[in-house]
């Protein structure tokens, strides 16, 4: 059986809150992206050592950094320098949370992706260098917004780096927005799931008001009963992280925000949000027999 985590910034950028929710829900660990409104690779020593205690005070653990890494241009050398120094501290991060895994991205999306595929694959070198040097895995995740949206895209990646140090982070709404996606389930899943090291969830509709959108956890068109089965009789033991991403007000998940977490505003009424998709995710867990009634 997976394990269950959380965002902590989706819920709050008050560490303490977005624990407390974890724990009502019974979760086994938090995903950190940005607390007390600070991207990851800002967060300090003494920061660091504040959330390991707290973390392990509410007897969950951190089971990923999600770092900003390589949202960014991939022609720019400078974005490129910064980002493998994004990624340095972001590690720092990951040794001081006692976690070895570090989401990354594969910059922001221009057409067509064969006209980039071999920079971006020489611009990987340096990165995998550090995560094999520095013993953490690379989780690449496949989001619209960059040149891998989609499972297959994340597969031929995976298998053109060569590398054990990269591996899949399955995110299948982000397929769902993703304008050439497949079916997140079965058929975006089928790519990647011989090697998923972990998973992000939210639910989401291809035709909402303004294109794809996020819904709350079992409202959207990804069927999650199944996907959960199967994760289970493929033999993941991994982790299946609550990016709740969904608000009551949507307009207090503008794309800008996402973008740059620091920015906190996204965080706002996180805390029910993530509250009503945790509820929904443990009702269908419950339903499939994955979780004791």
């Amino acid at each position: 059986m997976f394990t269950l985590a959380v965002f902590t910034d989706e819920v709050s950028q008050d560490l303490g809150v977005a624990l407390n929710l974890a724990q009502r829900f019974h979760l086994d660990g938090v995903e950190i992206r940005s607390v007390w409104k600070k991207p990851p690779h800002e967060l300090t020593a003494p920061e660091t050592d504040r959330i390991r205690g707290m973390v392990e005070d509410a007897g969950l653990t951190v089971v990923g950094i999600a770092a900003p890494f390589f949202k960014c241009a991939i022609q720019s050398d400078a974005d490129y320098r910064q980002h493998l120094d994004i990624l340095r501290q972001c590690i720092r991060l990951a040794h001081g949370l006692n976690t070895s895994l570090v989401r990354v991205f594969a910059f922001w999306k221009q057409d067509p992706l064969d006209a980039y595929w071999d920079r971006i694959v020489a611009r990987y070198q340096e990165p995998i260098r550090m995560a094999d040097a520095e013993g953490v895995t690379l989780g690449l995740e496949n989001e619209a917004s960059t040149m891998i949206g989609t499972g297959g895209e994340a597969r031929r990646l995976v298998d053109a780096l060569g590398s054990p140090v990269v591996l899949p982070l399955w995110d299948p709404a982000n397929e769902v927005f993703a304008d050439d996606g497949e079916p997140p389930f079965p058929d975006g899943y089928t790519h990647i799931k011989r090697d998923i090291v972990h998973m992000h969830i939210k639910d989401a509709v291809k035709e909402g008001p303004d294109g794809p959108a996020c819904v709350p956890m079992g409202e959207g068109v990804i069927d999650y009963r199944g996907h959960f089965k199967a994760l289970v009789a493929d033999g993941y033991t991994g982790c299946v992280s609550l990016e709740t991403h969904w608000r009551p007000k949507p307009e207090q998940l503008a794309k800008d925000l996402l973008d740059r977490p620091g920015g906190q505003a996204f965080s706002e009424l996180g805390e029910e949000a993530s509250r009503i998709c945790l509820e929904n995710t443990l009702r269908m867990l419950k339903e499939i027999g994955l979780v004791a009634p």
